[in-house]
């Protein structure tokens, strides 16, 4: 099988991945400009087959998500001019959209999107599997260990810092 690259930058589609509700999600707007269509479009294609997208594959922000999220932007992202809080897709509402939307370039950008979440996936992975070693070691009853961590949160810790009187001082 022939592997077809697309022209889709992975930092660009990771830089589009969101955390809402404790999840990793994409905007609508994102999906659409990646998949080359108008969010109009887009919605219009979910929503003719709403029976797809159950509430964890797809679901539309409070107006009180969008307007943090809104504010966690430092740039504008183009969402100024909506009239109502954009749509989410998870992983599962991504892989879901290429049965709604049969372009070629959809699938193609599925394909970039998911291997997109793997990716995080993997490295978040990687960041618990340190921390939980870490967590071990703490724990571990080992006399070495308990001193070098000891003397990490004492270096960790700022020094006292004693006040200096303000002004002269006369020598005794």
């Amino acid at each position: 099988m022939v592997k077809k690259k697309t022209h889709l930058p992975a930092e660009r589609i990771e830089k589009s991945i969101l955390h809402v509700r404790g999840q990793k999600v994409m905007l609508d707007a994102d999906l659409a400009d990646l998949y080359g269509v108008e969010t109009k479009v887009l919605l219009q294609a979910v929503k003719r087959k709403i029976d797809r997208f159950p509430d964890d594959f797809a679901f539309q922000l409070t107006k009180q998500e969008f307007n943090d999220l809104r504010s966690q932007s430092v740039t504008s992202r183009g969402w100024g001019g909506r009239r109502y809080p954009p749509y989410v897709f998870t992983e599962q509402g991504v892989a879901m959209l290429s049965s709604v939307l049969n372009s070629k370039r959809a699938i193609q950008v599925n394909i970039e999107i998911i291997r997109a979440f793997v990716r995080l996936r993997k490295m978040l992975a990687g960041h618990e599997k340190l921390a939980s070693k870490i967590e071990k070691l703490e724990k571990k009853d080992d006399a070495q260990f308990k001193v070098v961590f000891e003397v990490i949160h004492h270096l960790m810790t700022p020094p006292d810092k004693k006040s200096r009187k303000i002004g002269f001082r006369k020598e005794e």
